[in-house]
């Protein structure tokens, strides 16, 4: 196994170095090398070179149960141990998560509603509930609001929008603005947010109210009340914003633009839906209906 890791890795690394850090002979692996490959070898061989390319096409981001999904969709049988360990051989680590700080700043003036949502975080079709958060990132230039909107049927990012400021006129409309254009909800959508003075605002309630959309929010401080928008900014910030520095707005939004629109909507496999994207997810819906 020692000298098959080597012909896996040695792409990637000097064989001296990989001989040294195995404690095997050189001459040992290029014997190895002429021999017959068995069976299993080859097998090793395509599962490493499957799930180096399933990482490497999610950006980086997938832990081993995603890896493991995507490549027993291509056809491949194996375990999550074999998965595991083949990761960790090959030096393939998903970013970790950091802590982060709230954005929410409650205007005691604004009146508040009941918590409708009560935690049931599921629909039973497109458009029927959608939750929606603010989040912050820092660039060069200062920082950066992004709102973003979920249809908690598919976990899809129907809306979305990026800001310098806070400012309630602007950010959370531009996100509604964009979740509206590409759903049309009925009317009766629920939506959820927190206690924000963006989503509290007479402007936002008033439009809202005219759309026939009804609206819930979580119980003062109590984040688990809108656990999927905080969980979706959690991965947001893990796989995209904290990997890297932000030289500008400018570059920040191309990149949102792209991991919300081409990969977490399209290619990224989430586990709340069997391991399917939200795009398949709706596709089967629509299919089935």
């Amino acid at each position: 196994m020692r000298f098959a890791f080597i012909h896996a890795e040695k792409a990637n690394h000097n064989v001296n170095a990989l001989c040294r850090v195995l404690e095997v002979s050189r001459q040992g692996y290029y014997k190895w090398r002429k021999r017959p490959k068995s069976p299993r070898v080859d097998k090793e061989a395509i599962l490493r070179a499957a799930i180096r390319e399933v990482f490497a096409e999610s950006g980086e981001t997938y832990g081993s149960p995603r890896v493991l999904a995507a490549i027993r969709a291509r056809g491949i049988t194996t375990s999550k141990r074999r998965v595991e360990r083949a990761m960790r051989g090959m030096g393939l680590t998903p970013p970790t998560p950091r802590k982060h700080r709230k954005t929410t700043v409650r205007n005691a003036a604004d009146p508040v509603v009941p918590n409708t949502l009560d935690r049931e975080f599921t629909a039973s079709r497109p458009n029927a509930r959608w939750v929606t958060d603010i989040t912050y990132v820092w660039t060069a230039e200062g920082w950066a609001y992004v709102a973003a909107i979920l249809d908690l049927f598919s976990r899809s990012v129907v809306g979305w929008a990026l800001s310098s400021t806070l400012e309630t006129s602007s950010l959370v409309h531009r996100a509604l603005d964009m979740a509206l254009t590409h759903r049309d909800p009925p009317a009766g959508l629920l939506h959820h947010s927190d206690q924000g003075c963006q989503y509290t605002s007479h402007n936002y309630r008033s439009r809202l109210a005219k759309l026939q959309i009804e609206v819930s929010m979580s119980r003062k401080g109590n984040c688990w009340d809108n656990a999927v928008a905080e969980s979706f900014f959690a991965t947001f910030k893990k796989e995209l914003i904290h990997r890297r520095s932000w030289s500008s707005r400018a570059e920040l939004r191309e990149a949102v633009f792209e991991y919300l629109e081409v990969f977490y909507n399209r290619h990224r496999l989430h586990s709340f839906l069997d391991y399917k994207t939200p795009a398949q997810f709706e596709e089967d819906f629509a299919l089935a209906a």
